[in-house]
């Protein structure tokens, strides 16, 4: 289904936002383009993410997987001070304290298997910190201005050939409902990328409010939605993370 997805991503980006190879080939681009530490980081991380997403769920279930990868917001804020030189107040830095706080709450899992327990905190703390990556990574498409469609549509182009190249390895059976998830997720996946580049675009001098924005609404749907779709047990720890990567989020966002 993510391979499936990032075709669709692919298609839609080409058709959509029409790359500009600048009177290259796609090969010689792929070569000469300044953006290459960018598309290949990106579409290295893109596929590894879904993976390690996959099993984060498996052994931490999806609230505490969805509030990992969203409270990786700190990492971010952390590099808009070193690479995007803005200034960190006293109220940020306390939401990167709290947001350590949150982190470890959130991470907390009753288990009868230490095994698992192992599992579901180095999955989930993959999840934090590729997802951290990726985000920052995506800011710094957003500054490229009107360049990034063709940045973007060779990051999917990565994705997609490393995606289907690990599962023929793992010699996956094909089927059409994958195809039809594909096509949904990749839709979703685009869009999401999309407006998430535009708004950065739009508040390029204040990202921290498009970073917090999405964080604090997919954290609480995310704990809705594990809640009462996947009947997920959220123990007092676990609430009180959420609680405190909420207002963390707040913070980081003054």
């Amino acid at each position: 289904m993510i391979a499936f997805g990032y075709i669709t991503a692919l298609s839609l980006s080409y058709f959509l936002l029409a790359p500009d190879f600048k009177g290259l080939s796609f090969t010689e681009y792929f070569i000469q383009s300044e953006a290459k530490p960018i598309f290949l980081t990106l579409g290295l991380l893109l596929p590894i993410g879904f993976i390690v997403m996959s099993k984060a769920v498996e052994y931490g279930g999806i609230v505490r997987t969805d509030a990992a990868q969203r409270l990786a917001l700190f990492l971010q804020i952390i590099a808009a001070v070193i690479l995007f030189g803005e200034t960190l107040n006293n109220m940020r830095v306390g939401g990167v304290i709290v947001a350590f706080f949150a982190l470890f709450c959130l991470l907390t899992k009753p288990t009868k298997s230490i095994e698992n327990a192992l599992k579901a905190v180095f999955a989930l703390a993959a999840v934090w910190l590729i997802w951290g990556v990726t985000g920052i990574l995506f800011k710094k498409i957003a500054l490229m201005g009107g360049a990034f469609p063709t940045t973007l549509f060779v990051t999917f182009s990565i994705a997609a050939v490393l995606m289907f190249t690990y599962l023929l390895i793992k010699r996956t059976f094909w089927n059409a409902s994958s195809l039809v998830g594909g096509i949904i997720l990749g839709c979703l996946n685009f869009g999401n990328i999309l407006f998430y580049i535009y708004a950065h675009q739009y508040f390029k001098e204040n990202p921290t409010i498009v970073f917090a924005t999405m964080d604090i609404g997919v954290i609480c749907l995310g704990m809705i939605v594990g809640a009462l779709v996947f009947k997920e047990k959220i123990s007092k720890i676990n609430m009180l993370g959420i609680v405190l990567g909420i207002t963390a989020i707040l913070l980081l966002r003054v």
